[in-house]
């Protein structure tokens, strides 16, 4: 199946490691060339390499910290330098939380704010003038099933990732006679890095799979977790002509452990 999306330009920020990186891989598969941005200069350019190697596709990478105003400035600058615009924003860069509302200050919400809302808006506002320009363009928010069910011990992300699912529709809205599609993802249990550090700090080498297990077991559904490649497959296809109908829309890829219709 030919996604059309050969020489199309894809930013991807997160783009360096986990979920992003198996977006950039997917993307590359189809003949996207690629923009990966991260805060780790040197991972950047050692997967923009790998990667660019692999597929046979332009990738270049821009380290920034798009929590910050600047650091979606460069981006915004680098990609216009090293392709004039994109086709493609892939939201992606964030984290999980761990704390009480009453325990949590005003800079951890802001950091969390302006990571999962604020870079979206910032990066948004810098390439959709380009998008119109070249045509159209896709605009994919990862954000997370706990936008909708929350957990009880990140209500910063719970409430971070809300906020970007509904700046995801509004903006859907906005440039829709552009033909620029924005749609928003909401994965559940995906095996990332961070994951896996974590269950190894809770429970040990020896024990971190199956803590991971009865996570999965706890969540239902398919009981187990993803791999970053099988959700960055429905992201592809959401970047590809194939979707060309959808726009506004949030879907959850989380192997059933939505419990609402």
């Amino acid at each position: 199946m030919d996604l059309n999306l050969r020489d199309k330009v894809a930013v991807i920020t997160g783009g360096t490691v986990g979920i992003g990186l198996a977006v950039a891989e997917g993307l590359a598969e189809e003949g996207a060339n690629l923009v990966l941005v991260g805060r780790n200069k040197e991972r950047g350019d050692d997967e923009a390499a790998r990667v660019a190697d692999k597929f046979g596709v332009i990738a270049t990478a821009i380290a920034a910290d798009v929590a910050t105003a600047e650091g979606c400035d460069a981006v915004i600058k680098g990609v216009a330098r090293a392709f004039g615009g994109a086709d493609i924003l892939i939201n992606n860069a964030g984290t999980g939380s761990n704390e009480t509302i009453a325990e949590a200050d005003d800079a951890k919400w802001q950091y969390y704010w302006d990571l999962h809302v604020m870079a979206a808006v910032r990066l948004a506002r810098g390439l959709v003038p380009g998008m119109t320009i070249r045509g159209g363009g896709v605009i994919l928010h990862n954000a997370s099933i706990c936008a909708v069910q929350p957990l009880w011990y990140e209500p910063i992300y719970n409430t971070t990732k809300a906020a970007l699912m509904m700046f995801s529709k509004t903006l859907a809205n906005e440039v829709v006679g552009s033909n620029i599609r924005v749609n928003t993802v909401n994965p559940g249990l995906v095996l990332t890095p961070d994951w896996i550090k974590t269950a190894k700090q809770i429970a040990g080498e020896d024990g971190w799979q199956a803590h991971l297990q009865g996570v999965a077991d706890e969540a239902g559904g398919m009981k187990r977790f993803a791999t970053p490649a099988e959700l960055a497959n429905f992201f592809v296809f959401m970047c590809s002509d194939k979707a060309s109908y959808s726009t506004g829309s949030t879907y959850f890829v989380d192997g059933g452990w939505l419990k609402t219709v």
